[in-house]
């Protein structure tokens, strides 16, 4: 062996050296379980607001993580971890070390959970929460029971229909808006806040079911006309498919959460 291929061998990928740091690899398997505060990560792990805040600015300059200032108090901003290039950097990482490595998600099936109940809410129930509920319909293949509702409801807005129709495949004909009272007394397993003000406001369901929140913006906030919005329609609806993919591998496998 050459001394060269000596110190390539010797030397990780700089996405182990970053990732791998203790305190790090900690705020990542926060994030990627549900968008954070600075404020909520600090209570999570422990550690003193100005370390948290370095070492997710270590996180951010990699591309793991990315910030998005609340629509709840726009003093605050959420933290979210990017799965999908972190599994595309834990592919790469296993690759440098054997070419035979390969990293794939475990099979679904029978050796799944059985029927899992999610509830998505956000304010109006009129876009984010409705596509999150059809796609989560739509893509578990009978294995999950996925509702939505809103703390003020308003009308499907047709944007959600049209972007869920033409881009998705996923029909939102006839799906109407509800307020969260309506299931008040139900049990869910997971219930997914996907609005900032939505988070601030939701209710305590029985059984005690896993809560996660996704900052997600309205996309029709501060648009004129809903051929101005669409785009960002077309955003949520993109952001929400990748999300609920990688919730559904937790879901229908029987994996614990991250």
């Amino acid at each position: 062996m050459t001394v060269q291929h000596a110190v390539l061998g010797i030397t990780p990928p700089e996405f182990l050296q970053l990732a791998g740091h203790p305190l790090r690899w900690q705020l990542l398997g926060e994030l990627a379980r549900s968008d954070r505060t600075v404020h909520d990560l600090t209570g999570l792990v422990g550690e003193a607001q100005n370390l948290v805040s370095y070492h997710l600015g270590k996180l951010r300059e990699a591309g793991l993580v990315s910030t998005r200032r609340s629509s709840a108090d726009g003093r605050d901003a959420y933290y979210t971890a990017d799965l999908t290039r972190i599994s595309e950097l834990l592919t790469a990482t296993a690759g440098a070390l054997h070419p035979g490595l390969l990293l794939t998600p475990p099979s679904g099936g029978s050796d799944g959970p059985g029927t899992v109940t999610v509830l998505f809410l956000c304010t109006g129930n009129s876009a984010r929460s409705q596509m999150a509920e059809a796609l989560t319909r739509d893509r578990c293949g009978g294995a999950v029971q996925a509702y939505s509702a809103g703390s003020r409801p308003k009308p499907l807005h047709p944007n959600a229909v049209r972007v869920m129709r033409d881009e998705h495949g996923v029909d939102l004909a006839g799906h109407e808006s509800k307020h969260v009272s309506v299931f008040a007394d139900q049990h869910f397993d997971w219930v997914i806040s996907l609005c900032d003000r939505v988070r601030e406001v939701c209710p305590e369901f029985p059984g005690d079911p896993e809560t996660i929140h996704w900052s997600i913006p309205d996309p029709a906030a501060g648009q004129a006309d809903d051929e101005a919005s669409y785009p960002a329609f077309q955003q949520t609806a993109a952001e929400l498919e990748t999300r609920i993919g990688f919730l559904l591998a937790v879901l229908t496998n029987g994996t614990p959460a991250p």
